[in-house]
């Protein structure tokens, strides 16, 4: 995997999709990796009965996805300097995680692209992710 350079990164450049299937054993997972052990991100029945259809993503999860989306594209030597993103509809196990992207500006040494993670109710996280790349 090789790393953008700035003559591959324009202001409208599109980001390829990126899908994820958000198992259960995902949901779980990534909640535990984050040391998150809130009963609505791996018991169906603790989410149930706070209101919930079924577990979901916790926030660290999202955000580490949305780097990830945007890393994947950019290369390992890009640099993430700032993501701001907003929630919105749950990330529910057994629905799919679809991302996409566009660079939307550029400053002397980084670029921003705004990023949207939609599932099958909507938007789950949208905002933006700023990067720079290594000097040429």
């Amino acid at each position: 995997m090789r790393t953008l350079t700035d003559d591959d990164v324009a202001i409208g450049s599109v980001l390829p999709e990126l899908s994820i299937e958000l198992t259960p054993t995902v949901v779980v997972s990534t909640a535990l990796a984050t040391m998150d052990f809130t009963p609505v991100h791996h018991d169906v029945e603790g989410a149930r009965a706070q209101g919930s259809k079924d577990i979901f993503l916790n926030i660290l999860t999202t955000m580490g996805l949305v780097e990830r989306y945007v890393t994947d594209w950019a290369g390992p030597e890009a640099v993430i300097r700032r993501i701001n993103v907003k929630l919105g509809v749950p990330a529910y196990a057994g629905d799919r995680l679809s991302f996409n992207g566009t660079v939307v500006s550029r400053s002397e040494t980084d670029y921003t692209v705004e990023v949207r993670g939609k599932v099958s109710l909507g938007d789950h996280a949208t905002g933006t992710v700023t990067f720079s790349l290594p000097e040429s």
